[in-house]
């Protein structure tokens, strides 16, 4: 299963989903994971009252963040993170280190593919 993190430290989970400029993928299987990819995004989070909700930077996100089940992340609003339900990626939020985090993403993903 892919998981992509948000982490400034590269070892935590450390990162406003909004704030991130980058996540990290991992493939998760069996307790055992590895990084594959690092993705660059243009961050969420930049106000704007007149639009609460800034298409382009979330669909930057989405497309950068494909073929992954999880997002893990230590803060996200509550629009960005039915979104990413919407696209099919289940928004996670914990403030651990990235190996408890990934397995904590994955079995909220099997729990949540077993609820659909």
């Amino acid at each position: 299963m892919k998981i992509a993190v948000a982490t400034k430290s590269g070892t935590e989970i450390d990162q406003h989903f909004g704030h991130a400029e980058r996540f990290l993928i991992y493939d998760y299987s069996n307790d055992s994971y590895e990084q594959v990819d690092e993705v660059s995004v243009d961050k969420y989070c930049q106000f704007d009252p007149d639009n609460p909700f800034r298409h382009r930077q979330f669909d930057g996100i989405v497309k950068a963040l494909s073929g992954c089940q999880a997002v893990v992340t230590a803060m996200i609003g509550q629009l960005p993170r039915e979104e990413l339900l919407k696209a099919g990626i289940l928004p996670v939020t914990t403030s651990a280190e990235i190996a408890p985090a990934l397995k904590l993403a994955n079995d909220l993903v099997e729990k949540y593919q077993e609820t659909k």
